[in-house]
């Protein structure tokens, strides 16, 4: 089946003879192109005071840069989260790693915050277009472990976010500091379409029928089964306050972090403003379990993320690096947990779906929290901004660990 056929919602024909991969195979390459996608949505992080230098931008201009990106992944979210159930995984993903490539270069090519924000709001229709088809991929080829199934997606999506600063710092010691991390990337995804072309993708869930298949693109009002709304609500609101967290971690963190450690050194800068989301990909390879698992985890983040506050006070870089790790292994372990419930609660069939709409609220939380940072920043200084918003995060987050862990004792009791 060709792309061009799946992407007209056509039957499978057996006429066509492409790799038959196996399940490790299509396993790596749907998290590889989620992964890298997420990578180059954050090459820039390191690289934002030398475009806040070269560009003339305030702040806000760079927390507005940043969270440009959120509106399009989440609009493409609402109107395109299922259309890989409809055109199949394989075309979803295509069309992800072509809409990541023009990103690129639109944000490569800036010269101004227009369009420095046109890159950024292609790279949000990028990722968007892969969350969903690459959640359900996982899902489809580990039937029998769901579990698994969520921490292969959550270590691929919070693994790319890691990677992007430290990767951006890296490559901006190139000739071309903001443009050369830009070309390295677009080879790397360009490379993914070679096999993703080759590949015999497996039939879309949802093949439409009759005349006018198109229909089922149309944009659909979200919706979850009355079963799994308390656990949705529950990862949304998790999610939204983790990604708040990021969202600060990949703004204005690396303007923050330099007072901090006294350093204009790009990669260690990429490198802090990454061990958030790096620790957090890394606990997805840990095996924790237990009634309270969610409560300890946004206990550990509420109390890191205040330690922050303390690391900027002591310009203390061991504590900075210790509270940036701890809230990152502890977002990582509560959102899987509560991912992971969502996932197994949801039909098959609407998985994509669902899983977009989380990601909805979640990517929301890089957004409109880091708007009022970049705000806050403008109008107070950014130590007395990043203070109050780390300290708001934080009591957000011990709230959430009383609520969950009084759920928990109330089940327990119950059982």
């Amino acid at each position: 089946m060709t792309v061009f056929s799946e992407l007209r919602m056509r039957p499978a024909t057996a006429g066509r003879q492409g790799w038959n991969a196996s399940t490790t195979a299509r396993l790596v390459m749907a998290g590889a192109v989620i992964c890298l996608l997420l990578v180059g949505a954050n090459l820039a992080t390191p690289l934002y005071p030398l475009l806040q230098a070269n560009l003339g931008l305030s702040a806000f201009g760079v927390t507005t840069a940043f969270a440009s990106y959120v509106p399009a992944l989440v609009a493409t979210l609402m109107l395109a989260g299922h259309w890989s159930d409809h055109i199949g995984r394989r075309a979803a993903l295509i069309l992800a790693v072509l809409a990541g490539l023009a990103g690129n270069w639109v944000f490569s090519q800036a010269e101004s915050l227009v369009v420095l924000s046109a890159g950024r709001a292609l790279q949000g229709v990028a990722v968007a277009l892969a969350t969903g088809a690459s959640a359900a991929a996982l899902r489809e080829l580990l039937p029998s472990r769901p579990e698994w199934a969520s921490r292969f997606t959550l270590l691929a999506t919070a693994g790319g976010v890691a990677a992007g600063p430290v990767i951006g710092g890296l490559l901006s010691l190139l000739p071309g500091p903001t443009t050369a991390p830009y070309y390295v990337h677009s080879v790397m995804l360009a490379g993914m379409l070679v096999p993703l072309f080759l590949l015999n993708a497996r039939p879309a869930i949802n093949l439409p029928c009759g005349p006018r298949p198109i229909r089922v693109l149309v944009p659909r009002r979200p919706s979850v089964s009355t079963e799994a709304r308390g656990a949705f609500w529950l990862a949304a609101a998790v999610g939204f306050l983790s990604f708040a967290v990021f969202g600060f971690c990949l703004s204005l963190a690396p303007g923050y972090f330099a007072q901090i450690v006294h350093t204009d050194s790009r990669p260690l800068i990429g490198a802090l403003a990454g061990m958030t989301l790096g620790a957090s990909a890394l606990s997805q390879l840990l095996s924790v379990r237990g009634r309270f698992v969610v409560p300890a985890g946004l206990a550990v983040l509420g109390a890191s993320v205040l330690l922050l506050a303390a690391a900027a006070a002591w310009h203390s870089l061991p504590l900075l690096a210790a509270a940036s790790a701890f809230a990152g292994l502890g977002q990582g372990v509560a959102f899987r947990t509560v991912f992971n419930d969502v996932a197994a609660k949801v039909e098959v069939s609407h998985h994509a779906q669902v899983i977009s709409t989380v990601y909805v609220i979640t990517y929301l939380g890089s957004a409109v929290p880091v708007i009022g940072l970049g705000w806050a920043t403008a109008a107070f200084g950014l130590e007395t901004a990043v203070t109050a918003f780390v300290m708001l995060c934080s009591a957000a987050a011990l709230a959430l660990a009383v609520l969950t862990f009084r759920s928990s004792v109330r089940q327990r009791q119950f059982a």
